[in-house]
């Protein structure tokens, strides 16, 4: 089959042979804004075939696909090649192809309608926080150290050159955020992450012993919770799919999505909840004492996708204001947890 590129190449004979079924007649309308592709929901009409999904395509310009071919790629490998092996929940995936030529893709997920999108604004709940942590175990326990994610194509850990230019872009990507969103920020909170720039490069090559696939940008406006408030999120958005050190993916969402007074209150709960789930899993061999270690030193994580996602992202009202809210968190958990010395140590 061909790659469709465009919403209006998902046509009723297209459908039919993706999804194995008979689509009659299809209607679509967009979701979300479309920054870095497009994403509709598809109401379909047949036999044999979901009666909504969610399509996912490359952006419409075709210059902007090209240059984001990598992280298509990189999702859509997620859903073919990762996601089977993992226990996280994620939406189904009914079907999935990437052009090797070009930055055409197209993935057909499960439409988890009513689920509610997190809010990465206003912060979230404790008991949100705790399914969110004990739903990431599920991607971090069942490969956990796994050797053969070293063969994953495109997914990979950071070496020693990597790091180093991480280090030289993140210095001036803060300025920007700062010259930005300063005054949305308190003063210790400039200092804060000026201390982060000054160990960054250290900080990502340490605790290279542990390492599993890690989401990358696991945060609220990334999860989907029931609309009843119980649980069961579920994690979308796999663009920024690595490897590393796994307690990133927790100290962002629970650095980021909490409010600060929940997290002080009851980070050390949510990361044993978190740990207890992560043994379950199969990772046997990580104490207690190496979860909170590691969670207290990975707290840098939110500030880093923070600044380079506003620096170098297209700026919106709301977006800085979320963005200083991630950064005023984060920067509050890093002093709290003294995470800039381990960083450095």
């Amino acid at each position: 089959m061909s790659i469709p590129a465009l919403i209006e190449e998902l046509t009723p004979a297209w459908l039919s042979e993706a999804l194995g079924g008979r689509v009659t007649a299809v209607r679509s309308e967009p979701v979300g804004t479309g920054q870095i592709g497009t994403c509709h929901r598809l109401h379909l009409e047949g036999e044999g075939v979901p009666e909504t999904v969610l399509a996912k395509l490359p952006a419409v310009d075709p210059a902007a696909r090209e240059l984001l071919a990598g992280v298509y790629r990189t999702e859509t490998l997620f859903y073919t090649e990762v996601a089977p092996t993992v226990a996280i929940r994620v939406p189904t995936c009914h079907h999935a192809e990437m052009s090797r030529d070009s930055g055409a893709f197209v993935l057909l997920l499960e439409d988890l309608a009513p689920a509610v999108q997190g809010d990465q604004l206003g912060g979230c709940t404790v008991d949100q926080a705790r399914d969110a942590a004990v739903n990431l175990a599920g991607l971090h326990g069942p490969r956990w150290c796994d050797p053969t994610l070293l063969d994953l194509d495109g997914v990979t850990l950071t070496d020693a050159e990597g790091a180093t230019l991480l280090a030289e872009l993140y210095g001036p990507a803060t300025d920007i955020f700062l010259d930005g969103l300063g005054t949305l920020l308190a003063p210790e909170d400039h200092d804060t992450l000026r201390d982060c720039v000054a160990v960054t490069e250290q900080w990502t090559l340490a605790r290279g012993e542990r390492f599993g696939l890690v989401h990358g940008d696991y945060r609220l406006d990334n999860l989907l919770f029931p609309p009843d408030g119980g649980p069961g999120s579920v994690a979308v958005d796999w663009q920024t799919l690595s490897l590393g050190l796994p307690a990133r993916d927790l100290a962002y969402v629970l650095g980021t999505g909490l409010p600060v007074e929940d997290r002080r209150a009851h980070e050390r709960d949510l990361v044993a909840s978190y740990h207890s789930a992560l043994v379950g899993h199969g990772a046997a061999s990580y104490s207690a004492e190496q979860a909170w270690g590691d969670y207290r030193f990975a707290m840098l994580q939110g500030p880093l996708v923070s600044v380079f996602g506003c620096a170098y992202g297209t700026r919106t009202e709301r977006g800085d204001r979320m963005f200083a809210a991630m950064v005023t968190r984060s920067c509050a958990a890093i002093r709290d947890l003294r995470s800039i010395e381990l960083a450095g140590g």
